[in-house]
């Protein structure tokens, strides 16, 4: 600890990142009745806390080392931070992304004079190729997240919350990826503030830190979430997985709904919009009050970056109304006869607020809807659901169903006669041209696309939902095609949304 906080008192991160406020979100705060306090990271220069890491790093570099040039491989913010430090020092920095990088990202790391490579379709493939540059050229490697200047550099957040929070602090929410920012503040608050709670918070399909953790030792996830790619990290650092093992007091898990929601209530906050792990911090908070029933506390969110795909705020207004528990999907089954829609709209639905309403006939004896309402909070929706079963129409809650929220909810033509030997998956395809030529090329020749619907959702991968009608003796040769094929995807065939509409 002594060693670290020497390193964080001794950076020079102000060379190239400035102090950001601690401002108060007033309407937050009365929303929760608590003192919530963000930490505006997003106000760096390249609009995230990566900079202090990486400039404190590259800073301190022998003279040798600054001479060969830093090299480093990112699908963005790490990116950013060391190309703005490499030019600030005049250094030379080559940087590895992903062939399906935005081309925002791509624009803003030349801008500050680095060179870019674009190599495979996510960011271990990248990794790789960074490894053999690294090889070929002897340039010196900046690490993300797993460096003492590194975390030091991070650090240097604490140093600025002890001076700039006029109180005592209750806890400090961090968003977690490798662990380089939550490893610096939480060696810096518990030798300094010990009673000062450091919670983690990691979206529940990247949760690499709150697994290893659990496990006692380092896991590595075989597959990682892409919503908020700036902590889609498969395994955690030997060091920063020691730190967080001696400081961190817990670690929240939260769903793409609630980094959603976040997202909006940052904006109402602050009328800026950070990126979805940006907005980490501030879900993990939400959550931790609304579970622990946490009241009068002073609780700070690190609002760690806002490097934002515009095209992407689409679907993150989408999913804020379900995010914020203001929104809930229902699949309703209602009989097929003279009036009856009519009946369930008037006596059912006529005081609630109708978000989305879609009908269509099953067969000669029942109809079926999906529908978006807004019913309140969980115990106020689990009692219109039982209302609803008493009524005779039998209910599903699809509120937390990625299937009808992604897809269902745009689609139309109901449920095909035909397609009896359909297996249904969702995809996440690699936003570049060939994807999908790649996915018909290899797949069998006896096999049918009977359903396909994709959305552009802004970010480096496209969801895609296929329907493929396979013959019953090609089970093998449909696993050794998805092995091959290499895109990530989830089997849908047994999901209750699927059966109902599709």
């Amino acid at each position: 600890m002594q060693e670290m906080i020497r390193h964080i008192l001794t950076s020079r991160v102000y060379e190239a990142a400035v102090e950001t406020p601690l401002e108060e979100a007033t309407e937050l705060s009365r929303e929760l009745q608590n003192r919530i306090l963000l930490k505006r990271e997003d106000l760096q220069p390249v609009f995230s806390f990566k900079l202090r890491g990486a400039y404190n790093k590259i800073a301190q570099l022998s003279k040798e080392e600054q001479a060969r040039g830093v090299i480093a491989a990112s699908a963005g913010n790490h990116a950013q931070g060391v190309a703005f430090s490499a030019q600030k020092l005049g250094l030379k920095a080559l940087i590895v992304m992903p062939a399906t990088t935005p081309q925002i990202k791509i624009d803003a790391v030349k801008s500050y004079g680095a060179e870019v490579v674009l190599y495979g379709d996510n960011y271990s493939e990248a990794a790789e190729r960074c490894a053999q540059i690294l090889d070929e050229t002897g340039m010196t490697y900046i690490h993300p997240f797993d460096d003492k200047q590194v975390i030091a550099g991070q650090g240097t957040i604490a140093y600025e919350l002890l001076r700039q929070s006029p109180e005592k602090m209750d806890a400090v929410f961090v968003p977690v990826g490798g662990g380089g920012l939550i490893s610096g503040i939480g060696a810096y608050l518990k030798a300094l503030s010990p009673e000062t709670r450091i919670i983690g918070v990691e979206p529940v399909d990247s949760d690499a830190m709150y697994q290893s953790l659990s496990a006692g030792k380092r896991i590595t996830l075989q597959s990682v979430g892409i919503f908020a790619d700036g902590v889609a990290v498969r395994q955690v650092g030997k060091l920063t997985y020691e730190l967080c093992r001696k400081y961190v007091d817990d670690i929240i898990r939260v769903s793409t709904d609630e980094l959603c929601g976040a997202i909006k209530s940052i904006y109402q906050a602050t009328r800026s919009i950070v990126e979805p792990a940006g907005a980490l911090g501030v879900a993990g908070l939400k959550q931790y009050v609304k579970n622990n029933s946490v009241n009068g506390q002073t609780l700070v969110a690190i609002n760690s970056g806002a490097n934002m795909n515009f095209e992407r705020l689409r679907y993150v207004s989408e999913r804020t109304m379900t995010g914020a528990g203001k929104e809930s999907l229902l699949a309703v089954t209602i009989p097929e006869q003279p009036g009856a829609l009519r009946y369930f709209c008037n006596n059912i639905l006529h005081t609630l607020n109708i978000t989305e309403f879609n009908y269509r006939l099953a067969d000669r004896t029942r109809a079926q809807l999906f529908m978006g309402v807004s019913v309140g909070a969980d115990e106020t929706k689990k009692q219109f659901i039982e209302r609803l079963n008493k009524e005779g129409y039998q209910t599903i809650d699809l509120t937390d169903n990625e299937l009808a929220k992604t897809h269902l909810r745009y689609m139309i033509g109901g449920r095909s006669a035909e397609a009896n030997r359909e297996r249904l998956f969702r995809f996440w395809f690699p936003e570049r041209p060939g994807a999908l030529s790649r996915f018909l090329a290899d797949m069998g020749a006896d096999w049918n696309i009977s359903l396909f619907h994709y959305r552009s959702q802004g970010g480096e991968f496209g969801r895609v939902l296929i329907g493929l009608e396979i013959p019953d003796n090609h089970e093998a040769a449909l696993q050794q095609f998805l092995n091959r094929l290499g895109y990530h995807f989830v089997e849908e065939s047994n999901d209750p949304a699927y059966k109902l509409f599709l």
